[in-house]
């Protein structure tokens, strides 16, 4: 948690973007609710809701934030322990004391929050809340009476735009979780060697992301199969030959993450076979990092990290031509690189994706993505000083894909398709680490710490023998 004031100049900042632009009324944000596992006494971890977070600070469950923008009166809502929870959870605050903490001085039971929203809207005031992500929380919206997908796009861009750039106290935050996941990965080197089971190293690199914070800030890729992006299958037998992709972070106390990747040969040395296509991304991922800068346009970068692909698979003899008509025919993305560079980090390990474009379509809110400019669409998005993203490119032979551009005869006369053949068993390889952009260029997340996660050929070789 950050200082009472911190919070508080938060909201005051949200109200002032939403009424400067005309938008008044009760903007709602509910925390997260308790998620059943398997029954419901048996709960998921508690994870509070990001925003929720970013504005009130508290982690606590079954919790919601009323801002009057009119007034700029804020309310939390919400139940004391009674003595029957408290045999179970122990004393806890109160939540008048607990709203003391992130400066709210009004509170009130959960159950008055539905005679507020009548009231709200028996007065025609507009309430104003996120696209709900859980079902609960859509449940909890529709028993107040108010249409889940009534969302408000004002509010969305608001927070956006507030949530991208991080203030000191965030990136002091970004730094921690750097640090849990350095102990991360530089345990997953030590523990890569033949015969162990990629599920070992899944389960104690998680274990040290709860023992410094919160937990992993995603499920942990732990794979010989990197060519799956999102390959969540850790049953694999380390063998040598094979080369281990491990992408994971960390969540901090304040649930700040972290985010990195790296690549690396279970016998500890490259082949020089994988020599050369992990240095065509570690070169891709080092310019697209120096590349980065205030007021570029995102798509700048990604064009230029695919670009430095192109150029070490045409030195290959995997793809034909120049690196720019490699790049303009789509080849990288949709063959051998298909995803994006880079994503937003803070709060989230991909930053507002709850609201961002994989969740919802923008297709209709063109014009203010591009004057918002935010990490929640891509394709708009101007770095600026505050903005962290990873930066996370990779090459990747995965076979259904080869076979299927082939048959459809795409990137004829790009794609060495008879050379190609020969990295069917390959792999994947992605190098990820995260940027803060600042006002005069950019650094990288961790870099002043004195504890570097290895990244070249030599450091890794080093690390693993």
């Amino acid at each position: 948690m950050f200082t009472d004031k911190i919070y508080a100049r938060r909201r005051q900042t949200l109200c002032d973007k939403l009424t400067a632009a005309g938008h008044t009324g009760l903007i709602l944000l509910p925390g997260n609710l308790p998620a059943p596992n398997n029954y419901p006494n048996n709960t998921y971890p508690f994870r509070q809701d990001s925003t929720f977070a970013y504005y009130f600070g508290l982690d606590l469950p079954s919790l919601v934030g009323v801002i009057d923008t009119d007034s700029t009166e804020d309310t939390l809502y919400g139940n004391d322990l009674t003595v029957d929870d408290i045999i179970w959870t122990g004393p806890e605050p109160t939540l008048a004391e607990a709203a003391a903490r992130v400066g709210v001085a009004h509170t009130a039971p959960l159950g008055a929050l539905q005679e507020r929203v009548t009231r709200a809207l028996q007065q025609s005031r507009r309430l104003r809340f996120l696209p709900p992500y859980r079902g609960e929380t859509k449940l909890q919206f529709e028993d107040l009476g108010l249409n889940p997908e009534a969302y408000s796009v004002d509010l969305l861009f608001a927070v956006a735009e507030m949530r991208e750039r991080k203030g000191p106290e965030e990136i002091e935050e970004l730094e921690r979780a750097y640090l849990i996941g350095y102990e991360m990965h530089t345990l997953a080197m030590r523990m890569c060697r033949r015969g162990v089971v990629e599920r070992e190293i899944a389960g104690a690199i998680e274990g040290i992301s709860k023992s410094y914070g919160r937990g992993v800030s995603f499920p942990p890729i732990v794979s010989q199969h990197g060519e799956t992006l999102h390959n969540l299958h850790s049953d694999g037998v380390l063998g040598d030959g094979r080369l281990l992709l491990v992408d994971a972070g960390a969540e901090g106390l304040a649930y700040y993450c972290s985010d990195h990747t790296r690549t690396y040969p279970v016998s500890g040395k490259f082949t020089s076979k994988q020599r050369d296509m992990y240095n065509i991304v570690l070169r891709s991922h080092d310019e697209a990092a120096r590349v980065m800068a205030p007021g570029m346009m995102y798509m700048e970068a990604h064009t230029t990290a695919q670009r430095v692909l192109a150029e070490g698979l045409i030195g290959l003899g995997l793809i034909r031509g120049t690196a720019e008509d490699a790049v303009a025919s789509g080849v990288i993305g949709g063959l051998f690189m298909p995803h994006g560079l880079s994503h937003g980090m803070g709060l989230d390990v991909h930053d507002c994706e709850a609201f961002g474009e994989r969740t919802l379509d923008f297709s209709a809110w063109i014009d203010r993505a591009k004057a918002s400019a935010t990490c929640i669409h891509r394709a708009t998005w101007r770095l600026q000083p505050g903005t962290v993203l990873s930066d996370e490119p990779g090459i990747y032979f995965i076979p259904a894909l080869i076979d299927k551009c082939r048959a459809e005869g795409k990137f004829k006369g790009i794609v060495n398709y008879d050379v190609l053949d020969a990295y069917r068993d390959f792999g994947g390889i992605r190098i990820e680490d995260d940027i803060l952009i600042t006002e005069t260029g950019n650094r990288t997340i961790g870099q002043d710490s004195g504890k570097k996660i290895p990244v070249t050929v030599e450091e890794l070789e080093t690390a693993l023998s």
